[in-house]
């Protein structure tokens, strides 16, 4: 049978925009559908913008810091107008690039949502096309829990859009979305409260992480109510009033409420039911070499929920089309992937945690740590504090993961991932030479 394209992918995400350059370079016919702005989560509505805010919110620390050094205390005021204007002008600006870099890759651009109407056969808008292999690269969409007035919530996708600041935000939900948010705001001039389920933000790190970082936060003037959730939600003239559950059952009164409680992949309308494409969970259920239930449709990025990364969805889409279209067989590994939370403090991590290391090898698990002022506020007197990990399985002296929360923490522990995958262990840590004065060299000092 004759197709349309030797590949169809729907969503130019990252992982979508990936792929189909990669194809398009191995000769493939390759089309590219998109209901929304090209560039997906990650330019549109999660790192880039989501950064661009992270390094506005710096500013009103630095100010302050900079009167330790010497320089004059600064009376300044922020335009929150401005900043997400431009911001929205860099976001736009991203996503003509990348459309421009499908041009030059030969890669076709269909504007509008893709659903199928059989296996081989896509529709957008009014038109059908057809294709001998289908990449399904949709992502996820902000999930709103179920309750009472939860339409009068926003999410990550519209708090880049408001157009004036909540001088009192909640946040509800502790992940690094609602971690990294609440950040953001605190530094812009919100006051800011976070709603979490459990005592702690960031489930699934390192326990001591965690527990730097909301310190961190407090120090920052972040409340937090533990323990508690949201039951309901009511428009008020004086704002909105949140009624609470669980340990804290007061209310709270605030102009904004930002919903982080999770992500979930963005399947609807996408007639997955009409490919025979089978789902587990909620995601996309693949192979480990993104293969679904039908052998020519294939699926990457956050819409399978394996690890919900920008950078992974990327290695998905690539290692895809090399071994679809450029004859290289692979697949991508999932261990030792690091990830940073651009809260403030920042963190990052890489490889296993102390709990799964010690879940693991139970007897044979050791960590160091330190916890130290970081040299740039000796002199300005904030009670800031950097903390360093290292767990290490002691039977071969490798180290299975390193933790860090403080300044350039995703930097730092960016070359830490690599002595990681390569199994470096705590030998070759300590006869590596520090650089003096930094905070990296902490890692190479621990004892």
């Amino acid at each position: 049978m004759t197709y349309d394209y030797d590949l169809f992918v729907i969503g130019a995400g990252s992982g979508g925009l990936a792929s189909s350059k990669r194809a398009a370079s191995y000769g493939a016919k390759v089309a590219i559908a998109e209901n929304d702005l090209v560039g997906g989560t990650c330019v549109i509505r999660g790192c880039v913008p989501k950064k661009l805010m992270v390094y506005a919110s710096t500013f009103s620390h630095l100010y302050e810091d900079a009167v330790g050094y010497g320089w004059s205390p600064v009376e300044s005021s922020f335009d929150w107008e401005k900043l997400v204007t431009t911001v929205d002008t860099e976001v736009r600006r991203l996503s003509k690039l990348h459309i421009s870099f499908l041009e030059k890759a030969g890669v076709e651009l269909i504007s509008g949502y893709a659903k199928f109407i059989d296996a081989h056969t896509v529709e957008v808008g009014d038109k059908k096309y057809t294709a001998a292999k289908i990449l399904i690269a949709v992502g996820g969409e902000a999930h709103r829990v179920d309750i009472p007035g939860i339409e009068h919530a926003i999410t990550s996708r519209e708090i880049f859009l408001i157009k004036e600041q909540p001088k009192r935000l909640a946040i509800w939900g502790g992940g690094y979305i609602g971690v990294e948010f609440a950040c953001i705001m605190n530094g812009l001039g919100s006051q800011v409260t976070q709603i979490i389920r459990r005592d702690l933000i960031l489930n699934d790190f390192d326990g001591e992480l965690r527990t730097n970082v909301q310190e961190g936060m407090v120090k920052h003037g972040i409340n937090f109510v533990t323990g508690s959730s949201i039951a309901q939600i009511e428009k008020t003239p004086e704002g909105l009033k949140l009624t609470l559950s669980g340990e804290s059952e007061e209310t709270l009164t605030v102009d904004a409420l930002l919903c982080a409680t999770g992500r979930s992949p963005n399947l609807e309308k996408l007639g997955l039911e009409n490919a025979g494409v089978e789902t587990d969970q909620g995601a996309i259920a693949v192979t480990k070499d993104s293969r679904t239930s039908q052998p020519h449709i294939f699926a990457v990025g956050d819409c399978t929920n394996r690890i919900n990364l920008t950078p992974i969805a990327i290695a998905e889409g690539r290692a895809f089309a090399d071994t679809e279209f450029g004859n290289n067989p692979r697949a991508i590994s999932y261990e030792n992937v690091p990830s940073a939370v651009f809260s403030q403090p920042e963190a990052a991590t890489v490889g296993l945690s102390e709990e799964q290391a010690k879940a693991k090898f139970p007897e044979s698990i050791k960590c160091y740590t330190g916890k130290f002022r970081p040299m740039f506020h000796s002199l300005t007197g904030a009670d800031e504090k950097t903390f360093v990990k290292l767990v290490v399985e002691t039977n071969t002296d490798q180290v299975l993961g390193v933790h860090m929360v403080g300044k350039d923490a995703g930097e730092i522990i960016q070359g830490m991932a690599i002595a990681v995958n390569m199994g470096a262990t705590k030998k070759d840590f300590d006869v590596t030479i520090g650089i003096h004065p930094s905070t990296a060299e902490e890692f190479v000092t621990l004892r």
